[in-house]
């Protein structure tokens, strides 16, 4: 029941090439298993997100669970008045996220052994195991915006390194709520749909190449061809009508504004200069708080996606990313 293979050394070291390789072959040979026993996990009701979780069963709903989906652990007390202000937005984050991560909370004082193991100093505290590897996320109070960052940042590197997209959450599963009698509809005509993005990208219609591919990823959310033609075509549609002169001229005598310098790094990005639209973005996260920072964050995730997460000048943009923000 001992926590296996366990990091603490944060998301960037979670995701070193040979720990991630070694942990996302383990988490694709367990789906494999779960798949030959039955199928693998079905669909999950909202109410299943936020689980209880001791001692005795920490094997099965944390360690297994957590080669499916990334697994937040909230470490909590009664008697724990931050605790109370923390574990209700963890709870409803967990609900908002729709499945991209499940919930775990653990009574330190009825597991002593579990706060020992993971090496808890003092509550509330929480940490992550994603792929059977576990890694501090943050201890004490943290305001809202913060933990979606963590949050964030936690499932984009479960899904991009461990191919972990979360569970099905099936809302009429709920309490209350009434099942659907009739069977889910088959997929989409996927082929077709993405062929006619395609289509709409060479005939200059970014915003048609948009829409096609969203209706692709409403019925296939893992869909990586979709993925990345959204990302692509996001971002031409955006730099569509941009005056290139006109937009780096701002970028460079006003380094704080945020939309002058994600602007900059979208053209940056569109002329081949990936390099210089990471570090635009990065050390604008470095200058810029609060929302300001939170979107610069999203737009360089998004880059990202356009680049792929295997592209080393990602891999080592990310790196740069996590310590701009922690």
């Amino acid at each position: 029941m001992q926590p296996r293979n366990m990091s603490m050394s944060g998301v960037v070291d979670l995701a070193a090439v040979k720990a991630a390789q070694e942990a996302k072959a383990k988490a694709e040979q367990a789906r494999a298993e779960a798949a030959r026993q039955g199928g693998g996990p079905g669909a999950v009701s909202p109410a299943d997100l936020v689980i209880d979780v001791d001692e005795a069963g920490f094997e099965q709903d944390v360690l297994q669970r957590s080669t499916e989906v990334p697994v937040v652990i909230d470490f909590w007390a009664e008697w724990c008045q931050p605790c109370k202000q923390l574990s209700p937005v963890l709870e409803r984050l967990a609900v908002e996220y729709n499945g991209r991560f499940l919930l775990a909370k653990i009574d330190v004082d009825a597991n002593q052994m579990l706060m020992q193991q993971f090496g808890v100093q003092g509550i509330p505290a929480v940490f992550a195991v994603v792929a059977g590897q576990a890694l501090p996320l943050f201890q004490g109070a943290a305001d809202e915006t913060q933990i979606r960052q963590t949050l964030d940042q936690l499932v984009q590197v479960a899904e991009q390194r461990f191919g972990l997209t979360g569970l099905a959450v099936d809302p009429s599963a709920a309490p209350g709520a009434e099942r659907a009698a009739a069977p889910a509809a088959p997929a989409g005509p996927h082929d077709a749909l993405l062929e006619a993005a395609v289509q709409a990208l060479d005939a200059g219609d970014f915003g048609g190449a948009v829409q096609a591919y969203k209706n692709v990823l409403n019925d296939d959310p893992a869909n990586s061809e979709a993925k990345l033609g959204l990302a692509q075509a996001e971002l031409l549609q955006r730099v569509q009508g941009l005056d290139p002169q006109r937009v780096r001229e701002e970028a460079a005598g006003k380094p704080s504004d945020v939309p002058a310098q994600i602007a900059a790094a979208d053209l940056d990005l569109v002329g081949g200069h990936v390099e210089d639209a990471f570090g635009r973005l990065i050390d604008t996260v470095r200058r810029t708080f609060g929302d300001d920072r939170d979107a610069v964050r999203v737009r360089l995730l998004e880059l990202f996606e356009v680049v792929g997460a295997d592209d080393p000048r990602v891999v080592a943009a990310r790196r740069s990313l996590a310590r701009a923000l922690f």
